[in-house]
C-alpha cells in the first residue's frame, strides 16, 4: 500500500462528479486525491474502493478509483468530524458580573493558541463549537470554528452566533452563597440553588418578551433571547441530570405557549437523557452526550447508561458524540464512537453522531458533516474501519490541505 502524495493540475470529466452540478473552473489548480478502501460519506452510501478530489478547499469528486504510484492510499475515509462540546474555552473566564449575558460572544475573547486547537485537529476533528463558560446562567453566543487554519476568525468561522448557551443544574450557582446583612464578596448574590437558576432563566425569557412589545424594558441581548423563543437560534444548554432536562423542557415548552415559533433545544451533556426520552422526542429536542465515564457516573452526580446513545438513537432522539477536549488519546471523539458502538449504536447512527447529525443541529449541515461535492474538503483518514478496536485516525485533510499526513511526516 502506498502512502505517498502527489498534487497535480488536472482536469476533471464531468462524469467523474458523483450526482453533482458543482461548478468548476477552468483556471486549474492544486488537486489533493485521497483513495481509500471504503470511503464513508455519511450520506448513507458507502463508496467501496472509493477516491474523493479535493480542489481549492472544495470536496469537487466523489467516486470509485484505483490508486496509482504516489497516491494516498488508506483503509478508509470519513467526513472530518464535528465537536460541538469540545470545550475548547476562549481565553479568560465568562463575564461574572451579571448571570444573565445573552450578549456576550465566545468569539471575543478566543485563544488561537490554545494547545486544544491542535489535539482535536491532529484526532481528526476538523470543526468545533466554542462556548462561553457554563459559570453563568446564561452565558453568551456559540460560534462553529474550523480546528486549524490561519489564526484570524474570518478565515476559520462557519457560523459567529449559531448558538445561545446556558446552562441549569449546580454549576452556574454553586460559587454563589447569601448575604446576610451586608455582603461579604463578589458572589454574594442569587442563584444559590438549583431552584434559583431556574427562576434566573423565567424571568429572563419572560423580561425578554415584555422589553420585545415595550423598548423601555429592553436590555443587554433580550433581542438574542426572542430569537430562540422564535425558533431562530438554537439554544444548547448544559444539563446532566434527569431533574435538569425536566426543567430545560418544560421550560422550552412553557414558552411556547406566548411566543410563535418554539425553542429549537440542544441538551448538551445529557448524561440522563436516556431515563426520559419520550419528554425529548415530544419537543424535537437534540442531545449532546457527555464523554463515556467508565464508572457511569459524570459531572453534576449524573448516570450515564452504557448503551445510552443507542437508546436515545432507538427512540429518534438526533444524536451527537463529544469529547469535552479530553486529554488522552484514549478519550477523544474518535474514541466516543467506539464506545457508543460497544453500547448498541449502529455504524450508521455512530458515524452520523460525529459528522453530520452535529452539523444539523447548528446549522453548517450545507458545508461540512458529510463527504459531497461542493462541501469543504475536510476529511479524516483512518488506519482500519473507523470505530472498531485497533483503527484510529492517521491522517486529517482540512480545507483540501493534508495538515496531518498518514506517513507520520509534517
Amino acid at each position: 500500500m502506498s502512502l505517498a502524495i502527489t498534487i497535480t493540475t488536472v482536469l476533471v470529466c464531468a462524469g467523474d462528479v458523483e450526482a453533482s452540478s458543482a461548478p468548476m473552473t477552468a483556471t486549474g489548480g492544486q488537486n489533493l486525491a485521497v483513495y481509500a478502501d471504503a470511503v464513508y460519506t455519511s450520506t448513507g452510501k458507502v463508496i467501496e474502493n472509493g477516491m474523493v478530489r479535493v480542489r481549492d478547499g472544495k470536496i469537487r469528486v466523489v467516486s470509485k478509483g484505483e490508486a496509482g504510484e504516489g497516491d494516498v492510499h488508506v483503509a478508509a475515509v470519513t467526513a472530518g468530524m464535528i465537536d460541538l462540546s469540545g470545550r475548547i474555552s476562549p481565553s479568560g473566564d465568562v463575564e461574572e458580573s451579571n448571570e444573565i449575558t445573552p450578549h456576550v460572544r465566545a468569539t471575543d475573547a478566543i485563544d488561537f493558541f490554545s494547545v486544544s486547537w491542535a489535539r482535536q485537529l491532529r484526532s481528526g476533528v476538523t470543526t468545533a463549537m466554542i462556548s462561553p463558560g457554563d459559570e453563568n446562567v446564561i452565558s453568551g453566543l456559540c460560534a462553529v470554528l474550523k480546528t486549524g487554519g490561519p489564526r484570524t476568525l474570518s478565515s476559520r468561522t462557519l457560523a459567529a452566533d449559531a448558538a445561545l448557551r446556558g446552562a441549569f443544574g449546580s454549576q452556574p450557582s454553586r460559587r454563589n452563597h447569601a448575604a446576610f446583612g451586608r455582603p461579604t464578596d463578589f458572589y454574594s448574590r442569587r442563584p444559590t440553588t438549583r431552584m434559583g437558576v431556574e427562576w434566573e432563566w423565567r424571568k429572563a425569557m419572560y423580561d425578554a418578551i415584555a422589553a420585545a412589545g415595550d423598548p423601555a424594558r429592553a436590555f443587554a441581548g433580550h433581542e438574542r433571547l426572542m430569537e430562540v423563543l422564535r425558533g431562530e437560534l438554537p439554544l444548547v444548554v448544559q444539563a446532566w441530570t434527569t431533574q435538569d432536562i425536566r426543567t430545560a423542557v418544560f421550560l422550552a415548552e412553557e414558552m411556547a405557549a406566548h411566543v410563535e415559533g418554539g425553542v429549537r433545544l440542544v441538551i448538551d451533556a445529557g448524561a440522563e437523557a436516556w431515563k426520559e426520552p419520550a419528554l425529548l422526542v415530544r419537543t424535537k429536542a437534540a442531545v449532546i452526550l457527555p464523554p463515556f465515564d467508565h464508572d457511569g457516573r459524570t459531572s453534576d452526580g449524573a448516570f450515564m447508561a452504557w448503551n445510552v446513545a443507542a437508546l436515545l438513537a432507538e427512540k429518534g432522539v438526533p444524536i451527537a458524540l463529544s469529547s469535552h477536549n479530553a486529554g488522552a488519546a484514549a478519550d477523544r471523539l474518535a474514541v466516543q464512537g467506539a464506545w457508543a458502538r460497544r453500547g448498541g449504536l449502529s455504524f450508521e447512527d455512530t458515524l452520523a453522531a460525529v459528522t453530520i447529525a452535529p452539523a444539523r443541529m447548528v446549522g453548517v449541515d450545507e458545508r461540512v458533516g458529510s463527504i459531497e461535492v461542493g462541501k469543504d474538503g475536510d476529511l479524516a483518514l483512518w488506519n482500519g474501519t473507523p470505530f472498531e478496536a485497533g483503527s484510529r485516525v492517521v491522517g486529517v485533510v482540512l480545507g483540501g490541505e493534508l495538515v496531518v499526513d498518514p506517513r507520520g511526516e509534517e
